[in-house]
């Protein structure tokens, strides 16, 4: 027997599918306009992904001793190139497997373009990532080391500004000959480049630095742990981008730094900072190397700049009821947060 249906239920049926059938035809309206940053994205993606790039390099003890020279650590690593079998310290790899180009393949500010966003989204910065270690498998001086490269995802984003940019993220494997060690994923955003000075319109700047690199500890009153001060100097900087043959130009260009980036001073490396908050965590919370880092997620928020004092310091430390430590670390420049990073720790059996 038929059901009756009352016409007032019927026209809500019919507005709602009309409704429906408005929106998806909107949706797939606002589906055919494409951004420039969800074409470059697009591009990018349908040019390398699913690929995987290869490199081998032996880990030698002379790049690993130049790092702790350019740190400043005199207690680690300075007196003479460590011997094969020395344990690479945590974030120290970032120094190995740098980047391989001729110098007419860089980009316009120097930059390694070797899993760059297309045109015009060519201005990179170290947004975040996070590493993860095998607690059984270190990396050691004297390894053949193989290092594999895979792009994972390039997304079209809006800064806060509104502008446009592509967010790029890659995953990196670095295996010894005794199994994988390290998988390190990091993001990348590409802007679009800055509005360049007409040719020969770039006037030098000329300074005399007055302040030398320097790290010293203080107590944290009001966390209860220690917090680390640094000054990092613009020859301590061009040492770093030495040692990583990074030629990107807002390390150690003050004059294109100034003018064409906008920025106050030479900008500290991504890198550099991720491995002095790793070397921070060493020497506040592994207790001589009893706790061992298993992974680290952390988020640039704000440049850095040589000449200018900051701080590593912990938020705090959560005790977990398995072996695991979360320890929530900080890098401030005064008020003004520029990077955080969570270390989970295991403690020994």
């Amino acid at each position: 027997m038929a059901l009756f249906q009352h016409p007032a239920r019927i026209t809500r049926r019919i507005l709602a599918s009309q409704i429906m059938m408005t929106t998806s035809c909107q949706a797939s309206t606002r589906h055919i306009h494409t951004s420039a940053a969800q074409t470059a994205a697009s591009e990018l993606l349908k040019k390398v992904k699913g690929q995987k790039f290869v490199r081998k390099q032996l880990l030698d003890g002379n790049q690993l001793q130049k790092l702790s020279l350019t740190l400043g650590r005199r207690s680690e690593f300075c007196t003479g190139e460590p011997p094969d079998g020395t344990y690479l310290p945590y974030g120290h790899h970032l120094v190995y497997f740098t980047p391989s180009q001729f110098e007419s393949e860089l980009g316009a500010d120097g930059s390694d373009t070797t899993f760059n966003s297309p045109a015009p989204f060519t201005r990179r910065m170290w947004a975040g990532g996070e590493m993860l270690w095998n607690p059984q498998v270190q990396l050691r001086i004297g390894d053949r080391v193989e290092e594999t490269t895979e792009i994972l995802d390039a997304k079209a984003k809006k800064s806060r500004d509104g502008s446009e940019m592509v967010l790029v993220d890659v995953e990196k494997i670095f295996a010894s000959p005794r199994g994988v060690a390290l998988t390190d994923r990091r993001s990348w955003i590409f802007r679009q480049p800055l509005p360049a000075p007409p040719t020969g319109s770039i006037a030098p700047v000329i300074t005399i630095p007055t302040t030398k690199s320097h790290i010293q500890d203080d107590t944290d009153l009001k966390a209860g742990y220690t917090m680390r001060n640094l000054v990092w100097s613009p020859v301590a900087l061009f040492q770093f981008s030495a040692l990583t043959f990074n030629a990107h130009m807002i390390h150690f260009n003050e004059s294109w730094t100034r003018q064409v980036e906008g920025h106050p001073n030479v900008v500290v490396h991504g890198p550099l900072n991720l491995i002095n908050l790793m070397n921070y965590w060493r020497d506040v919370h592994s207790r001589d190397g009893a706790i061992k880092a298993k992974s680290i997620a952390y988020r640039a928020l704000s440049p850095l700049y040589a000449e200018e004092e900051y701080t590593i310091g912990t938020e705090a430390v959560e005790e977990g009821n398995g072996e695991t430590i979360r320890y929530r670390l900080v890098v401030k420049r005064g008020e003004v947060v520029c990077m955080r990073g969570e270390v989970v720790g295991v403690r020994p059996k």
